[in-house]
């Protein structure tokens, strides 16, 4: 069986929502500049959230979650590109045309059908990331498709949102959050797709492949983090669960593979806790205090908390005995979901559980006496905690929720992505009453003259270009596929709009002498576009050599605040002057008299591979050879 064969009979089957941060003027409900900045803010403001009840009454469960944790928000600003709108001290103003031209123009792409009037809408967000307590967003166009091979993937929704404030840090001790108001309100483009993907590669070419488009638009920001993916993967009789802000699109195919093998794992633990005959009424809300059992624990954390006048409860879980210990994702087990249970619903460091146990401290005695104490048998799974009386109720309550879920099935829940492809727990899936009207923004009309406009100024595809490329710039097919869906295009082109120098030495060296670099180890993340249309306008001034480019680009890597001037007197690599030219060559022909008066006119050939080496590459060989020829000649007629 192949891996598309598996996964389809898994009933494999993925929606992706793409968020691409827009390169617009200003943000969506202000007139401040969409910038992140690394100075230091010149201010902040602390805010606590509350959750608030939808139109039919009903309160979302991830914002009650969110309620619960207690948290207290910090938002730092800046006074000359952060304003009171963002503060929420002031109302919205009106949606950015040139954002919502944007969206249509994508909607134009992907043969989506605009609305007649665009309607923002408030979506219940209180985890800090928005100073309000929602997000702003709206529908530009309904529908579509993208082609993917000989595949048709459908489009649902094209919207139009404000990105939430950047986090900076997590302040644990005084349970806040830290927030930087400087990208809050930046335009999003959300592309939702229908779940019509049944693979793993499947979903990375189509996020792929929507990626180029709207980098093919030319008003999209690049680098990290202005783009990120909400992955929605379900299995057969497994749930929908909804993977948030995930930002490798290279590791894509991972992550849904990883998450296709959690949920089959977690239907096997099902079928095994009905084999056992274990039904959610088994489980219960016991906590017993086992503080006594530890009071002379090995365990680190056992002691640091009993220390701190904490206390050692446990719970029974019926049947669930070598369950916890079952790996469900790569270096992931079951007991690891229920720590994060633990972790965000009590607010303890973790829990110990009997699969895993003599242990971190923990001696066999110790989990004997442990057993005794919550009446488990060898088929159970005791899970232990050690904090303060409230956190552990707290946690265990949350252990024991989780495993009452394990009997259902797959919980529907908000996962984040990790950095391996792995996932863990966020928080419930919000509801249908997170979304209400917003009554401060005035909606705008779609008129058939916009949508003209529009259709008139469509910019051309990425195939459309890379076939521009290789006529007009004379790039290889190979080098002009890699340079159209490079995030260095922009700069490719700029640069080829700046200087005289060859496009194919341009590309190549953004392409490959940039990847041969950071496998030597240079720094070239601290490279920005401006070194290298300096570097590119001083060759084109022949001010220094093509050769010269990897040592030049070496140099300002490991001294970025540096400028190309420095770079090249530093380096030693600059064009040398026609005197000095003329000085070497004359040596060389002297020291070779003999071999000069055997062949004649043909030593030039055999010289110029002699002097260049000399010169280093920082001499025009036509230059090079103008000269050498005339000095051959001198010593032939003397």
């Amino acid at each position: 069986m192949t891996q598309d064969d598996r996964f389809r009979k898994l009933g494999l089957m993925v929606g992706l929502e793409l968020h691409q941060q827009l390169d617009t003027q200003r943000k969506l409900f202000c007139h401040c500049p969409t910038k992140i900045r690394d100075e230091e803010p010149d201010g902040k403001f602390i805010r606590r959230l509350r959750p608030t009840q939808s139109e039919m009454g009903e309160i979302d469960p991830a914002a009650l979650f969110e309620f619960q944790r207690k948290k207290r928000f910090c938002y730092e600003y800046y006074n000359d590109s952060t304003c009171l709108v963002e503060a929420d001290e002031e109302p919205p103003h009106e949606l950015c045309e040139e954002a919502i031209d944007i969206c249509l123009t994508a909607a134009g792409f992907l043969k989506s059908k605009p609305v007649d009037e665009i309607h923002p809408m408030r979506k219940i967000v209180i985890d800090g990331s928005n100073t309000t307590g929602f997000q702003r967003t709206t529908i530009i166009a309904n529908g579509g498709e993208i082609v993917i091979g000989d595949k048709t993937i459908g489009i649902q929704t094209i919207c139009l949102e404000e990105d939430a404030a950047r986090k900076i840090a997590d302040d644990d001790k005084n349970n806040m959050r830290i927030y930087r108001i400087d990208r809050l309100g930046i335009p999003l483009i959300e592309i939702a797709t229908d779940p019509d993907i049944r693979t793993p590669e499947e979903a990375q070419e189509v996020a792929l492949a929507i990626g180029l488009l709207l980098r093919s638009m030319g008003s999209v920001k690049r680098g990290l983090g202005t783009i990120r993916q909400d992955v929605n993967v379900s299995i057969k009789d497994g749930a929908i669960i909804e993977i948030k802000g995930f930002q490798q699109l290279d590791m894509l195919s991972t992550l849904v593979e990883f998450e296709a093998q959690r949920q089959e794992k977690l239907l096997e633990i099902q079928e095994s806790l009905k084999v056992r005959g274990i039904s959610s009424k088994d489980l219960k809300q016991k906590f017993v205090n086992v503080t006594d059992v530890f009071e002379g624990s090995k365990s680190k954390v056992i002691k640091n908390a009993i220390k701190a006048g904490g206390y050692v409860y446990a719970v029974r879980l019926p049947g669930f005995a070598s369950l916890l210990g079952l790996e469900i994702q790569p270096n992931r087990r079951f007991g690891t979901e229920i720590s994060d249970y633990a972790k965000f619903w009590g607010g303890v460091g973790g829990i110990f559980h009997t699969d895993e146990l003599p242990r971190y401290g923990i001696i066999e005695k110790d989990v004997s006496e442990l057993r005794n104490s919550v009446n488990a048998n060898e088929n159970d799974a005791v899970v232990l905690v050690a904090s303060s009386e409230s956190q552990c109720r707290d946690a265990l309550e949350a252990v024991v929720h989780r495993a009452i879920e394990a009997v259902n099935g797959v919980p529907a829940e908000t996962r984040t992505p990790l950095p391996d492809g792995t996932s863990k727990y966020a928080r419930p899936r919000p509801g249908s009453s997170r979304m209400y009207p917003e009554t401060d923004v005035r909606p705008v009309k779609v008129t058939g003259s916009r949508l003209k406009t529009i259709k008139k100024n469509m910019p051309e595809t990425i195939e459309k270009r890379e076939k521009r490329f290789i006529k007009d710039y004379e790039l290889s097919p190979d080098l002009a596929y890699q340079i159209t869906r490079s995030q260095n295009l922009d700069l490719f082109e700029k640069i080829v709009k700046e200087t005289k120098v060859s496009p194919t030495l341009i590309a190549t060296t953004l392409e490959n002498t940039m990847v041969s670099l950071h496998r030597d180890q240079v720094p070239t993340e601290n490279l920005v576009d401006d070194h290298f249309l300096e570097l590119f306008k001083a060759i084109s001034e022949k001010a220094v050599p093509s050769d010269a480019i990897p040592p030049i680009l070496t140099f300002l890597a490991n001294h970025p605040k540096s400028n190309i001037g420095t770079a090249i007197e530093s380096t030693g690599l600059g064009m040398v002057t026609s005197s000095e030219i003329k000085d070497i060559i004359k040596k060389i022909v002297a020291e070779r008299e003999d071999f000069i008066r055997e062949q004649g006119d043909r030593s030039v050939g055999g010289l110029m591979g002699i002097v260049m080496q000399e010169l280093r590459g920082r001499a025009d060989g036509k230059t090079v050879k103008k000269i050498l020829t005339i000095e051959v000649q001198k010593l032939l007629e003397a």
